[in-house]
């Protein structure tokens, strides 16, 4: 950083570091056995639509290398894209929930084919799905930008409320496991994500 930016008051952005969502799979089991949610086998890249041939070939490159798995090709599980009312673009991928591992890779995959390929910047979070044993949705959010985790718990009944307690207490279960995302602020809500 130079006088300039300091000057200015621009800071130098958190490298991310993709390696974290490594951490996910036990992250997963704290989960658990902390408060009660299980995987569901799905999970999701979410990233700014960008136009243009390279961003069409890294498009392909993702999907081919996702659907290339032998095991996604004898469980059937689906890898898509889609498109959220804001003009984002969603790649959803889908294992079997006792497979986070598996899914942790599809998701690092993705990232990081898009950030090798110059379009990092528009790379915005990736999120793991979860339900408890009453079947109420649980996400953990990965933040590409900030290098951090969050938990986004929507209340059931498809109006866009969230249920702050359980996010707080799912972020004291997970603390020592995730690099959790400080500022209270920056706890997004991903209305209908896929993967949620």
């Amino acid at each position: 950083m130079g006088l300039l930016d300091t000057i200015l008051g621009r800071s130098k952005p958190v490298r991310p570091q993709l390696d974290q969502l490594f951490s996910l799979p036990s992250a997963a089991l704290t989960l658990e056995a902390g408060a009660g949610y299980v995987p569901t086998g799905l999970g999701s890249v979410c990233f700014a639509g960008v136009e243009g041939g390279g961003f069409a070939r890294i498009r392909q490159d993702v999907q081919e290398l996702l659907d290339a798995d032998t095991a996604r090709e004898r469980d059937g599980a689906p890898v898509t894209f889609s498109q959220d009312p804001y003009g984002y673009t969603w790649l959803l991928s889908q294992r079997p929930p006792d497979d986070t591992a598996a899914l942790v890779n599809d998701l690092h995959a993705v990232n990081t084919l898009l950030q090798d390929g110059g379009f990092g910047p528009q790379l915005l979070c990736s999120l793991i799905g979860f339900r408890d044993a009453e079947r109420r949705p649980l996400a953990l959010v990965y933040l590409y930008k900030r290098g951090t985790f969050y938990p986004f718990a929507p209340l059931p009944g498809g109006a866009e409320k969230r249920d702050n307690q359980r996010e707080l207490q799912v972020r004291a279960v997970l603390g020592d496991d995730l690099r959790i995302e400080p500022d209270l602020a920056r706890w997004f809500p991903v209305w209908g994500a896929p993967g949620l």
